[in-house]
């Protein structure tokens, strides 16, 4: 019995509308992606080539032009904007470049976000939320504030926020992009750790060749495709 991929994208194309008498500019051309249960992927390649927009369709928040996205056996063109949405709060986590925090919220409110979408085991997603913020280093940051918390600390934040309701795919956009050496190295190890150890595939897309080299493959768009890539 073949087991099918956890994440399966086939011929994905997307193009953006042009100034008025000129053809769109197409981003992504055709690309083909399989990503395994369990699996760590790292997309590289030059700013401007569609790293985000690529994460933003594996998500469901853009339509595709053309090609297919299947997650955990769901065709995300077939899925109605609330299956969507139900979709990615039990499947997917998401990090963004920039963290996202809410400003008003602590750390442990801020974690436990997901959580308030659809209904789960609050108590269990509680004990999940405090367990992860003390393997991130925040156990004595529960009750502060996004503005109270150091660059590094909000980014560690939007990880376990990421992770709290334990999903299968962890998406993350330029996780280290705005941190320095030490912080963005402390978020790689991070993601990476928790990750493994939690079952969860991740597929980040990085300029950090340090947080490349530490995930199992490493991928790289170009002209629309990916093709092989390398940490170096």
């Amino acid at each position: 019995m073949t087991t099918l991929p956890l994440l399966q994208v086939q011929g994905l194309t997307m193009r953006f509308p042009a100034a008025a008498g000129t053809p769109p500019v197409a981003v992504l051309d055709g690309l083909d992606l399989e990503v395994a249960a369990g699996e760590s992927v790292a997309i590289v390649g030059p700013s401007g080539s569609g790293k985000s927009t690529l994460l933003h369709l594996l998500a469901g928040l853009l339509r595709p032009t053309a090609g297919s996205v299947h997650l955990a056996g769901a065709d995300l063109a077939q899925l109605s904007a609330d299956g969507l949405a139900a979709l990615r709060n039990r499947t997917l986590g998401f990090v963004f470049q920039e963290h996202h925090l809410l400003p008003q919220c602590t750390v442990l409110e801020n974690v436990l976000v997901p959580t308030l979408a659809f209904p789960c085991d609050r108590a269990g997603a509680l004990r999940s939320a405090r367990e992860l913020c003390e393997r991130a280093g925040l156990g004595d940051r529960l009750g502060h504030r996004p503005a109270m918390l150091s660059g590094g600390e909000r980014q560690r934040a939007a990880v376990v926020r990421a992770l709290v309701l334990e999903p299968r795919l962890v998406l993350a956009d330029e996780p280290t992009g705005s941190l320095d050496a030490g912080n963005a190295e402390a978020i790689g190890d991070l993601l990476a750790a928790l990750g493994r150890e939690r079952g969860a595939a991740l597929l980040a897309v990085t300029h950090a060749p340090a947080l490349a080299r530490r995930l199992g493959r490493v991928l790289e768009l170009r002209h629309g495709r990916l093709g092989p890539g390398t940490s170096a």
